[in-house]
């Protein structure tokens, strides 16, 4: 016999020859096996692992979505990782298609896992519980007594001691030990998987939630200054610093909303840390901007102002101080400007501002643009000096100063190109168009004039308030689906399945004609710790002094 010979198996006397799977029955069989692989429990578990870890990107490294401007510094400061990292959208993390797709498989996979229990959970409720097994010794808790009474008031005592238990009473069979035999099978906990299975769905709920929120939601950052400053209505996105919306929002048909702030304040500890900001707000919504109606409420830090569906948060705060500039034709113009806080302890804080001169004071554009005045320094809340160098003491507004470089010349403000708020072009200085004038130190009040006969004075600093008003449709549902999730949870952890079977039957000696034996057995369907003590308490109250 050759090699190819012992490879060839003849079919079964009166058997049919194997047949080979057709093409489609192999790709039927691979989706087959691939769906029962998704909808398992741990690809579930994996998908949910690999959700937390690729959401790491997005906690370490900027986020075009809340700051562009950091991550093109970012990438800007590394030409090489800083590419690669952005063609891996992992500055767009949360709306990349690798973030995306483990989100959609994990809801595929969860709910293609629960769906099948639930219709199983839902035949076990209906179903009776197991009949008893025929040698109860074999389990793991197991008791024989026999009692002064007949069996039927044995099995009438008993089912009544099992209440609040599923039982079944059932008579001998025909596999049964004694014919005279009563069995009786109980069982409890089944709101355990009802527990395990609210988790899950709550789980389902909870993610859709979030996702359908994050396609509705707006979300806008804005700087108001306090003291009853000029306020914001949320017409349109423009009004905010910042505005994100979701990805079926174009930033119209946001509920209108105005605010105005009119102060501020915040407590500090003595070592200078902000223990609470406080601010007194006017809004109006609804009908009230019909009627011109402005209603008073405070707000502070986690306890927003929730009005037709939006949330005004107080996010933080900082100064803004107020310079004004008088020319030698005697016209002045005064411009209060938020600066930005460098240190978070003691609130020191860099920005700049530019002054443009009256109209008509100039015969031309040209000279008009020469003689624009710019101020770019520091501002301290509560000064403390080193010689000529600023900084600031405490945070609290207790002793405002400034230290500032005084510019004349073109400030960039006909260009129409962006600008940074907090800094002048430095270009414009390098390329002489903007030369500076002089340096100086400066409390409330106090002035300096330049050569021209330009008068620079700083009037004081204001507070100002960053507010961000955000919307989230979903957010109830978000809230409710992680309470019934944590409902579920903690039904599945206190509730315990337990099973219990009674045979009742005469007793066989002769001498105990008049007694009847009681075997219990005891299973747990998941065992525990202390279910050994509970099936003695169980037999205890089952038998109690007729043993």
């Amino acid at each position: 016999m050759t090699a190819r010979d012992t490879l060839t198996t003849e079919p079964p006397e009166g058997g049919s020859p194997p047949q080979r799977q057709s093409a489609a029955g192999r790709v039927v069989a691979a989706l087959r096996n691939t769906w029962r692989g998704l909808t398992s429990m741990r690809t579930a578990l994996v998908l949910l692992f690999l959700l937390a870890f690729a959401a790491i990107p997005g906690a370490l490294l900027p986020q075009r979505s809340l700051n562009e401007g950091k991550v093109n510094e970012y990438i800007a400061n590394r030409p090489t990782l800083g590419p690669l990292l952005d063609k891996l959208e992992l500055f767009d993390v949360f709306s990349s298609f690798w973030f995306t797709a483990i989100y959609a498989l994990l809801f595929i996979s969860l709910i293609g896992c629960i769906l099948p229990r639930c219709i199983e959970y839902a035949k076990a409720l209906r179903a009776q519980p197991v009949a008893a097994p025929r040698n109860l010794g074999r389990l793991p808790h197991h008791h024989v007594d026999t009692v002064d009474e007949d069996p039927d008031a044995v099995a009438a005592r008993v089912r009544k001691q099992l209440r609040g238990w599923r039982v079944v009473q059932r008579t001998a069979g025909a596999r049964a030990k004694h014919p005279d035999e009563i069995t009786l099978s109980a069982e409890k906990g089944f709101l355990r998987e009802a527990g395990n299975l609210v988790f899950h769905l709550s789980l389902v709920a909870l993610l859709a939630s979030i996702a359908i929120g994050k396609l509705y939601s707006y979300e806008g950052n804005v700087i108001i200054v306090a003291n009853d400053g000029p306020g914001i209505c949320t017409t349109s996105p423009a009004i905010f610093d910042s505005f994100i919306a979701g990805n079926q929002r174009d930033g119209t048909g946001m509920n209108p909303l105005c605010v105005k702030v009119k102060d501020f304040s915040a407590d500090y500890l003595d070592n200078g840390q902000a223990e609470m900001f406080t601010s007194n707000i006017s809004y109006q919504s609804g009908d009230d901007i019909a009627s011109n109606t402005w209603r008073d409420t405070q707000i502070k830090v986690n306890h927003p102002l929730r009005v037709g569906g939006d949330r005004v948060y107080l996010q933080g705060h900082g100064y803004a101080p107020t310079f004004t500039v008088t020319f030698p034709n005697g016209e002045t113009r005064t411009e209060t400007l938020q600066w930005q806080p460098e240190e978070a302890t003691t609130f020191l804080s860099s920005g700049a501002m530019r002054f443009d001169p009256p109209g008509g004071m100039y015969p031309d554009d040209e000279e008009r643009r020469r003689n624009q005045i710019a101020i770019e320094g520091l501002l301290a809340p509560t000064a403390t000096f080193h010689g000529n160098l600023l900084s600031s003491g405490f945070p609290a507004l207790t002793d405002p100063a400034v230290a500032i470089d005084v510019y004349k010349g073109d400030t960039g403000l006909d260009t129409g190109l962006p600008q940074s708020l907090f800094s002048l072009n430095k270009e414009l200085i390098n390329q002489g168009r903007l030369v500076k004038q002089d340096r100086v130190n400066l409390y409330p009040g106090e002035s300096v004039t330049l050569a021209d006969g330009t008068q620079v004075r700083f009037d004081g600093a204001v507070d100002f308030v960053n507010l961000q008003v955000s919307h989230d449709p979903a957010q109830q549902w978000v809230l409710v689906s992680a309470l019934t999730m944590m409902a579920g949870l903690l039904l599945s952890l206190v509730v315990k399945r337990r099973r219990v079977w009674v045979r009742i039957h005469p007793a066989t000696d002769p001498a105990d004609k008049r007694r009847t034996v009681v075997e219990l057995g005891g299973l747990a369907r998941t065992d525990q710790a202390g279910w050994g003590d509970e099936f003695d308490r169980l037999r205890t109250r089952l038998l109690g002094d007729h043993a």
